[in-house]
C-alpha cells in the first residue's frame, strides 16, 4: 500500500500554488508513494480558482488567521497534530525572518518545517553580513565592495567613482529585504547623484524607522559582468544537496537595460532552463558555490533542511572545440526561499519535487536526484496592472488601480495548455474574481523539443501562445473607466533569450 504525504507550502504568492499543483500531479518514475500538495493560506482566490467548478486541482488548503508568524505556527501545529499535514516550506522570506521556524522549534516541530531560523536569515536579511559570510567560506563574490553610510553623498560619491574606474560601474544596495528592488546599478559618473538620490528616497523612512540619526549602512559593490543564473539547492539536514533546474529571471519591468525608467521589479517572468545551462555549469556552482557554503552553515551552526536561491554572475569562454563553457561564477546574492516567479518554470519541469522535499527532512538528498523533462522548456509570464485609472495610474510597478473585475476564458486557457495560477487576485461570492494587487496572476507553457526543432523554435511557439491569449481578452482586466479594454500588461520578451543563445553560440 502507498504512503501518502502531505507537503504544504506557506505563503499567499503563486509560487505556493504552483508548488502544491505539481506535488499532487507530477507521477515519478522511481519513488512509489503518493503526495499530496497543501496551500497553507494562499489568497482569497485560490480556492475558487482550484475547485472542482473550475480547475478541480487536487490540493487541499490549511487557514491561516493573520499574516504573522504566530498565526501561521498555530495553523501549521494543528495541521501536524491532525494529521492533515508532514512538512512544510515556506516560501516567503518573511515568514523567516518573523521567526516562524523558531516558534515551532520551541513547540517541538522544529522537524517539519524546512528554512533557516530567524538569526540565521541574515543571509537573505542582511547583504553586508552575507558578503562576510561568503568570505569566510571563500566564495566568490563581487571583485571590490564596502559598507558605507547611505547619509553621507560624499562618501558614497567617493567610492562610486573608484569603482567606474577600476571595475566600469558601480552597483549601491539597500542591504536589507526590499523584495529584489534594492539593487540600482550605475553605469558611469553622469548617473552618480541621480541614482543615489532615487535610493534615498525609496528607503529613507526605512533607515530611519532602524537606524535613526545612526549610520545608515549602504552595500556597494563593483559591477559585475557576465550572465545571470539563479540556481535553486535544496539542502537537508545532514548538508547533502541537489541543484535543481536553472531559470532566467526577466526582472526589469520593460525589456532591455534596468535604468529609472525600467526598474527591477521583482519578477515579470521566468524560463526554464536557462539557455546556457549545462553539467559543467551545475558542477561548478556546487563546487565554488554549494560546496562551501553548507559547509560553513555547519561550522556555524546554522544548518537545516533549507532551499538556498543564489544569484550568480558566470563568465563563458569557448573551448578548444570553439564551444561556449562556463569559467567563472560569482555570487551576487543568496535568497534562503525558492525564487518567483523562476521557481513555477522550475518545478514545473521536475517529475519528482514531492520525494525531492521530503528527502530535505529525512536526510536522503543523497539518494534523491531531480527527475527532469530534460526534453522540455517552461515559460512562466506575469500578467500585472498596466497603466490608468482614476488618478491616471502609470501602472505597475508605480501607482495602480485595484479592485476590478478579472475575466478569464477557462475553456480557452485549457485548450491552449495555458496554465493560470491567481496572485495579486482577490475573490467574493458577490463579485467574482477581481485585481487586488499588481501581479494579477501568472501564465506557464510548456513545450517539448521535437525533432528537428531548436529551443528557439519552441519557446517562439510557447510566446506565440501567451500573447494571442492576451491579445484575444481570453483573461483581462476590465478597466473601470471602458470595460471593454484590458489592463493587463505583460513582457513581450520572454523566451526570446533562446534564441539570442542559439546566435551567440554559431561561433563560425
Amino acid at each position: 500500500m502507498q504512503n501518502l504525504c502531505r507537503i504544504g507550502f506557506a505563503g499567499t504568492d503563486a509560487r505556493t500554488l504552483l508548488s502544491a499543483i505539481v506535488v499532487s500531479t507530477a507521477k515519478s518514475e522511481i519513488h512509489p508513494d503518493s503526495y499530496k500538495g497543501v496551500v497553507v493560506r494562499g489568497t482569497s482566490s485560490m480556492p475558487a480558482f482550484s475547485g472542482e467548478d473550475i480547475m478541480n486541482w487536487p490540493v487541499e488548503f490549511l487557514d491561516v488567521e493573520e499574516n504573522t508568524a504566530e498565526s501561521y505556527a498555530r495553523s501549521l501545529i494543528q495541521g501536524f497534530e491532525s494529521g492533515n499535514l508532514d512538512y512544510v516550506l515556506p516560501m516567503p522570506e518573511a515568514l523567516l525572518f518573523g521567526g516562524l521556524v523558531d516558534e515551532l522549534l520551541e513547540k517541538g516541530y522544529g522537524d517539519r518545517i524546512a528554512g533557516l531560523t530567524a538569526s540565521s536569515s541574515f543571509v537573505e536579511a542582511d547583504k553586508i553580513e552575507c558578503k562576510r559570510l561568503c568570505e569566510q567560506a571563500r566564495v566568490p563574490v563581487a571583485d571590490a565592495w564596502t559598507e558605507v553610510d547611505a547619509g553621507s553623498y560624499q562618501e558614497v560619491c567617493r567610492v562610486c567613482l573608484e569603482y567606474i574606474h577600476s571595475y566600469g560601474g558601480a552597483v549601491l544596495k539597500y542591504p536589507y529585504s526590499a523584495g529584489g528592488k534594492g539593487a540600482r546599478v550605475i553605469s558611469n559618473t553622469w548617473e552618480i547623484r541621480e541614482v543615489y538620490d532615487t535610493l534615498l528616497k525609496d528607503y529613507k523612512k526605512d533607515y530611519k524607522k532602524y537606524f535613526k540619526n545612526n549610520k545608515w549602512p549602504l552595500l556597494i559593490e563593483s559591477r559585475m559582468s557576465g550572465v545571470e543564473i539563479s540556481f535553486t539547492i535544496f539542502v537537508d539536514r545532514e548538508g547533502n544537496y541537489q541543484v535543481l533546474p536553472t531559470s532566467l529571471d526577466y526582472p526589469e519591468r520593460f525589456s532591455g537595460q534596468a535604468s529609472q525608467d525600467n526598474p527591477i521589479t521583482g519578477g515579470m517572468g521566468s524560463i526554464s532552463p536557462h539557455p546556457f545551462e549545462s553539467q559543467k555549469l551545475l558542477d561548478l556552482v556546487s563546487e565554488r558555490f554549494a560546496d562551501p557554503f553548507v559547509e560553513i552553515m555547519k561550522q556555524k551552526g546554522m544548518l537545516r533542511p533549507c532551499v538556498l536561491y543564489p544569484g550568480c554572475f558566470v563568465s563563458f569562454s569557448l573551448n578548444q572545440e570553439g564551444e561556449m563553457e562556463p569559467s567563472g561564477i560569482r555570487v551576487c546574492e543568496i535568497n534562503i526561499r525558492p525564487g518567483e516567479p523562476e521557481f513555477q518554470a522550475v518545478a514545473r519541469r521536475i517529475c519528482n519535487l514531492g520525494p525531492l522535499v521530503q528527502a530535505m527532512f529525512s536526510g536522503d538528498l543523497d539518494k534523491v536526484t531531480p527527475e527532469v523533462r530534460e526534453n522540455q522548456l517552461s515559460l512562466c509570464f506575469g500578467l500585472v496592472v498596466g497603466p490608468g485609472g482614476p488618478d491616471n495610474q502609470k501602472g505597475y510597478p508605480w501607482s495602480v488601480t485595484k479592485y476590478e473585475p478579472v475575466q478569464i476564458d477557462f475553456a480557452y486557457m485549457q485548450k491552449k495548455n495555458i496554465q493560470v495560477i491567481p496572485s495579486g487576485m482577490g475573490y467574493s461570492r458577490d463579485f467574482g474574481f477581481y485585481s487586488d494587487g499588481s501581479r494579477v496572476a501568472y501564465c506557464n507553457v510548456n513545450g517539448t523539443l521535437g525533432e528537428g526543432q531548436s529551443r528557439g523554435d519552441v519557446a517562439e511557439k510557447l510566446r506565440n501562445r501567451v500573447m494571442a491569449a492576451i491579445g484575444g481578452n481570453k483573461i483581462k482586466v476590465l478597466p473601470r473607466e471602458n470595460p471593454e479594454e484590458n489592463r493587463l500588461a505583460l513582457r513581450e520578451d520572454i523566451g526570446l533569450h533562446y534564441r539570442l543563445a542559439e546566435k551567440l553560440m554559431q561561433t563560425e
